[in-house]
């Protein structure tokens, strides 16, 4: 006998601001944010820096990310923190594994996974420096009191429960390589176990607490050029890694133009260069000639997805190049009282990215070499001194020259794909944004077109024709379809909407 769980999460709807992420106590410090006067930057960077405590493996300041703004008066703004590949990378030091030739979807292992794990994966971070960026341009708040409430979260620690120690259990073997790692992590090498009954217990952070107090008193550039820069450097060449004091002291953001094009009746803006964004605008484009105007959830529908999703990944590989492996990335939603949108997508690339945690230091760092394609001559090689091929795709959707709707998902290469379909299911079907995230999607982003088990029979029958298909359940781990954030403007003022399926995602909402 098999049981089953129907499984629902509804939107959240205000008159004033909200935020949307993968963790309520997250969500509720920006929220507070907004109730004391702050606008959507000031609460997407403190959520941001909450987040980077509250689920330390799948964003934070070890890492990297982009952010985009749209204010009532129409101008967006684009900002690039990604990762920069250390200048003294070798390409030479990530051989390949014999027996694997790769494709247009995959490519070949590296030996001892030195991109994926370790030292020699990690990659210069930006979060910190396009954190205070963003809040020296927008914001209202301190570099101090931003930081504030990460402070506090690290002092307390992130909260043991269910789903801490399944994350902590996926990765131990990985985590219990690296002795600071493990000492913050695991006990005796493995996963702690959750308390029982109600009881509450966290893992403080006081390593990474008294890090970020030096980040508030001295400014966030003491991150890349003052004494936490002599700490980090000291700590990874330690460890092998190549990073340097230059590395850091030369790490700047950078704000771009967005891209730009219209989609049934919205303005899409997106990152462009090294993201998501190109892929998705090309994906759009398709879709605005083919895409169906009946049912969203019919196999003819899922059938033009999923041509305009491969073509458009084809191009990116051929032209791009592609970033590998599977990531865990966190998304932050945001619009303030005004109407001001941000969309900032941030993270470590593959769960605990690469599974270090810098002793000095206490924080977590990044695995950018794995965005990198291992093989020698490609658009997206492994390179010393550059920003790699990112896969996320945080968008801003105006509508009448007002933000619209902030949208972007966490998930590796299933967020483009993510991100168009619900963008369509709500611009050119008419759900909301509850409808929207609660129907099933496929994934285009491999070799194999994923449909979600709850799809019509007639989905996997009409993509079958043409693809080879796999049925899957939208399952909590391993991640399926991308976990999803966003929050729309409507006519009674906000809504917002996490991912059903995660456990911790919640939006809050501003109260004052």
């Amino acid at each position: 006998m098999s049981e089953s769980w129907t499984i629902g999460k509804g939107e959240t709807r205000s008159r004033k601001g909200l935020v949307a992420c993968q963790n309520g106590l997250a969500a509720e410090a920006g929220a507070s944010v907004l109730a004391r006067g702050g606008n959507a930057v000031d609460a997407a960077i403190v959520t941001t820096l909450v987040l980077s405590v509250v689920e330390p493996w799948l964003s934070g300041i070890g890492g990297g990310g982009f952010m985009l703004r749209a204010d009532a008066e129409g101008a967006v703004d684009t900002l690039d923190f990604n990762v920069v590949s250390p200048r003294g990378l070798d390409p030479a030091d990530y051989p390949l594994v014999a027996g694997r030739d790769g494709d247009w979807f995959d490519w070949p292992s590296v030996a001892d996974d030195r991109n994926l794990i370790g030292y020699g994966s990690i990659c210069t971070p930006g979060t910190i420096a396009g954190l205070a960026e963003a809040l020296d341009k927008f914001g209202t708040l301190s570099w101090e009191e931003a930081l504030q409430p990460a402070i506090e979260h690290a002092h307390r620690g992130a909260v043991l429960d269910w789903f801490t120690v399944l994350a902590l259990a996926i990765d131990a073997a990985g985590l219990a390589r690296f002795p600071a790692s493990s000492a913050l992590f695991l006990v005796d090498g493995r996963a702690p176990r959750a308390p029982e009954r109600g009881a509450k217990a966290y893992i403080p952070m006081p390593a990474k607490a008294a890090m970020l107090e030096r980040l508030a008193r001295a400014g966030a550039r003491d991150f890349y050029e003052g004494e936490t820069a002599a700490k980090l450097v000291a700590d990874l060449q330690d460890g092998g890694s190549v990073i340097d004091a230059r590395d850091l002291a030369s790490y700047y953001p950078t704000w771009r133009a967005p891209l730009h094009q219209s989609y049934r009746g919205l303005d899409i803006h997106a990152m462009g260069g090294f993201s998501g964004g190109p892929t998705m605008m090309a994906a759009l484009d398709e879709l605005d000639k083919t895409l169906p105007a009946e049912d969203p959830h019919s196999g003819k529908t899922a059938l033009a997805f999923a041509r305009a999703l491969r073509r458009a990944s084809e191009h990116r590989l051929r032209t791009l190049g592609h970033a590998g492996g599977a990531s865990c990335t966190t998304h932050v939603s945001v619009v303030d009282s005004a109407g001001t949108m941000v969309s900032l997508t941030n993270t470590l690339l593959s769960r605990f990215g690469s599974k270090v945690v810098l002793p000095q230091t206490g924080f977590l760092m990044n695995n950018g070499v794995m965005w990198f394609d291992p093989r020698p001559g490609q658009p997206n090689s492994i390179a010393p001194g550059v920003r790699p091929l990112a896969n996320m795709c945080p968008i801003i959707a105006k509508r009448d020259g007002m933000p619209y709707l902030a949208l972007g998902a966490a998930g590796g290469r299933q967020i483009m794909p993510a991100v168009v379909q619900l963008l369509s299911y709500m611009a050119c079907f008419g759900l909301s944004p509850q409808q929207a995230f609660m129907s099933p999607r496929i994934d285009a982003s491999g070799v194999t077109i994923l449909v979600d088990a709850r799809a019509g029979a007639d989905v996997a029958s009409r993509l079958s024709a043409e693809f080879p298909v796999e049925i899957l359940e939208d399952t909590l781990y391993p991640v399926n379809f991308a976990i999803p954030s966003a929050v729309m403007r409507d006519t009674d003022g906000f809504v917002g909407m996490t991912h059903p399926n995660h456990p911790w995602a919640a939006t809050a909402k501003e109260e004052r």
